[in-house]
């Protein structure tokens, strides 16, 4: 369990599912709709979804390609989080929002696997979070031209490390969105 007192309640984390950052990514499709469904999920429950949104000169805030995908929209009372770095905690106000709601679990969503997912899982990690990946709701855009494996290596390599991930006094793991349990340790 986390290491962070008080804080039993799980969150969904959806970062960075904008429309830049995952126009053309590998299997754009299935991965917005399973995150689509985590979150249906999640309201249901009643689970708090907290949703992180980048910024900066790519992606300049107000622009088309800043904005969520339109198959996903924030509900009204949902912390929507700002960030200008890959870990979602550096320089924002989500260790504030997560710890307001008593997070002490994360389970996390989003693209791009290979920068903004992964630092901000290893951000939780290290803040003292618990950090269940979702293995089929990430994804990432192809980098090969830059010398990174193919998208598919990527994002099965990141789960497979996340899925081995341990520290004391709190859990990390990996599962598909038809394993993902709200409640409890996934």
């Amino acid at each position: 369990m986390t290491t962070l007192e008080n804080r039993p309640n799980t969150a969904l984390l959806v970062v960075d599912v904008q429309n830049a950052v995952v126009e053309g990514a590998h299997g754009r499709d299935a991965v917005v709709a399973n995150i689509g469904g985590l979150v249906e999920t999640a309201r249901r429950e009643g689970i708090p979804v907290v949703w992180v949104q980048h910024n900066d000169e790519e992606f300049v805030r107000g622009s088309d390609e800043w904005r969520i995908v339109p198959e996903l929209a924030p509900g009204d009372a949902e912390p929507l989080v700002e960030k200008s770095y890959g870990d979602s905690f550096e320089g924002t106000t989500l260790e504030t929002v997560l710890s307001d709601l008593g997070v002490g679990r994360l389970v996390v969503v989003g693209a791009e696997t290979d920068v903004c997912v992964r630092s901000t899982l290893h951000g939780a990690f290290t803040r003292g979070y618990d950090a269940i990946l979702v293995g089929d709701a990430h994804t990432a855009q192809d980098k090969t031209a830059w010398g990174a494996p193919p998208v598919e290596q990527v994002i099965a390599h990141t789960n497979l490390y996340w899925r081995f991930q341990a520290a004391p006094g709190r859990t990390a793991g990996t599962v598909e969105t038809k394993e993902v349990d709200f409640g409890g340790t996934s």
